[in-house]
């Protein structure tokens, strides 16, 4: 399959640009679903999965078949969602009237070690909204390290970063998380 996408890459360079549509085609879902880790609305996400591809098709002469062209995309769609974050700056405060009531709800009940049903969908809002609190930064890291469930070393090589500072800012991040939600439910965390 891998040597699909190098056929299609030099067709691309050496003139059948229309060809670039079946990259598309292929690596668009996959974008897509990363894309929507970073960015709510969908008009957002929409204008990333364009710029990786416009940055793909502009850049693919960069690209060196030393590795498989999904994992070029891939950290060139990682540059990306994190230009998106720093650019956007969402990390702004967090406050318990910002919370909805099923997510007050969810709190009280995991805060008060009810032994009720969760219900998902309240704590993937609030984990949402907390991971609109935090720093491009701590976003980047806390989705490539728990959502995407990368290794420390996977996500060094995707961000350009070094181990140790991986690790330093997956552990602040985790910092600034619990500090959000101690705001928000004293008591009820740590």
């Amino acid at each position: 399959m891998e040597s699909d996408d190098r056929t299609i890459i030099r067709a691309v360079l050496g003139g059948a640009t229309e060809r670039f549509e079946e990259l598309v085609v292929k690596y668009q879902p996959r974008l897509f679903a990363m894309a929507r880790r970073y960015a709510r609305r969908e008009d957002e996400v929409e204008d990333i999965v364009q710029e990786i591809f416009l940055k793909s098709y502009s850049k693919l002469r960069s690209y060196r078949e030393e590795a498989p062209f999904e994992h070029w995309i891939m950290r060139l769609a990682t540059y990306t969602c994190y230009d998106f974050l720093r650019k956007h700056k969402r990390n702004r405060e967090m406050t318990i009237t910002d919370l909805s009531n099923p997510e007050m709800d969810w709190l009280d009940r995991v805060g008060g070690k009810e032994e009720t049903h969760v219900d998902q969908s309240a704590a993937k809002m609030l984990v949402d909204r907390l991971m609109e609190g935090l720093s491009p930064d701590a976003r980047l890291v806390i989705t490539l390290l728990e959502i995407e469930e990368k290794s420390i070393k996977e996500i060094s090589v995707l961000t350009g970063w070094s181990l140790p500072l991986v690790k330093v800012r997956a552990f602040r991040a985790r910092q600034q998380m619990r500090k959000m939600l101690t705001r928000i439910s004293p008591n009820t965390y740590l």
